[in-house]
């Protein structure tokens, strides 16, 4: 059992849930915490360990066939989780690969593109990006200006995209881009001419992460390299709510590991008259707030779970989960930065990776303002985009 379980949930996993929870935070446990502070310093992922995530059946977890674990989403959701416990830029590799770059091959891609992709993909062999969002628009990506306009049998590609999570290090990139059929999805292959990227090192959060903007000059994309199943933008969202749906769960892994190290560390630190500052009424407030905030995250990830297995969750469910599990996860943390005090802001203890990750958290995957306006538009009926 991972910390806190305050409501016994774990009693309502299945065995193979907990187990394909367990294994990926030992895993973390074991394997990514000791070298996460050198690469968070570095600005760099831990390369390294991707033939290990691949073992463990982590990329595409809950994919079916052509090399993929073919788990539950309730056991996809729970890996999420463990992963964002460790750091979201583990998180962010893992759902990059799997739900944005593997998803949209295995959803909306040809059987030919799903054999030659999906299991060297499963195994970590080839590694993938999505490009959807602009240096211009994010929040707004119909208006996105990348083009591609057919030419014979194959289509030239003008453009760039921005904020793309495993850029530079991805053998095949899902490209979203205006056609004169509407916005359609392309597999861009590295080393294609006219494709170029350039990694963004000066950032301070997702330190962990490969960030990179994507260029593409009169780049030719064989037209069999065309996701023929996507159509329009509402291809593109679906990818976005299997993303949405694991980052919803990874939001409550960073912030029980806020909590803990926060409730840890008070009743430890001895402060006026020999006592742990958790001795203090208002320590235990922020703590029972912390755990109160977690626990509701956690039941609402548990019924969108088991809503997504009975393929019965819609998009504006997963963005109230997104939205309002981000909003939790960044007040634990921040809280946990004030009970750490001074401490608070040291690689000695998790809490200041995670402030800064969920700072990042909070935006990708569709802004706070933007899933607000998605439930308003589900409450009201009147979409408020424009």
């Amino acid at each position: 059992m991972r910390e806190p379980d305050f409501y016994l949930l774990d009693e309502l996993l299945t065995p193979e849930e907990r187990m394909a929870r367990d294994t990926v935070a030992n895993f973390v446990e074991r394997e990514f915490l000791p070298k996460v502070n050198e690469h968070f310093d570095k600005v760099s992922f831990p390369m390294e360990l991707i033939p290990r995530m691949a073992e463990l059946g982590i990329f595409g977890a809950n994919l079916k066939g052509y090399g993929c674990a073919g788990m539950n989403d309730m056991s996809y959701g729970l890996i999420m989780q463990e992963l964002e416990r460790g750091d979201s830029g583990l998180r962010s590799f893992a759902t990059v690969q799997g739900a944005l770059s593997m998803f949209p091959i295995w959803a909306f891609g040809s059987e030919e593109q799903k054999r030659k992709w999906l299991p060297r993909m499963a195994k970590g062999e080839a590694l993938g990006a999505f490009g959807l969002t602009e240096p211009d628009f994010g929040s707004n990506p119909k208006a996105m200006r990348t083009r591609a306009k057919k030419s014979g049998k194959k289509y030239i590609l003008n453009g760039s995209k921005m904020w793309i999570t495993n850029g530079t290090v991805a053998e095949i990139a899902v490209v979203w881009a205006q056609t004169d059929q509407g916005i359609r999805g392309f597999l861009v292959e590295k080393g294609t001419p006219g494709f170029t990227s350039h990694e963004i090192k000066q950032k301070y959060s997702l330190r962990c992460s490969i960030t990179a903007e994507l260029f593409f000059e009169d780049c030719e994309i064989p037209e069999e390299n065309l996701l023929s199943g996507t159509k329009g933008l509402g291809s593109a969202l679906a990818c976005l709510d299997q993303a949405r749906f694991g980052i919803s769960f990874g939001s409550v892994g960073a912030a029980s590991a806020c909590y803990v190290c926060a409730r840890d560390y008070a009743l430890k630190r001895i402060q006026f008259g020999g006592k742990p500052i958790a001795s203090h009424q208002l320590i235990q407030e922020k703590l029972a707030d912390m755990l109160s905030e977690i626990t509701r995250s956690q039941l609402v990830c548990l019924r969108l779970g088991r809503l997504k297995e009975a393929g019965k969750a819609n998009w504006s469910q997963i963005s109230l989960a997104k939205r309002s599990n981000l909003r939790m996860a960044r007040d634990v943390a921040r809280t946990a930065r004030e009970i750490l005090g001074a401490a608070g802001i040291v690689l000695d203890f998790p809490v200041i990776r995670h402030f800064v990750n969920l700072e990042s958290v909070y935006t990708y995957e569709g802004t706070n303002d933007i899933h607000t306006l998605i439930l308003g538009q589900a409450i009201t009926g009147i979409p408020a985009f424009e």
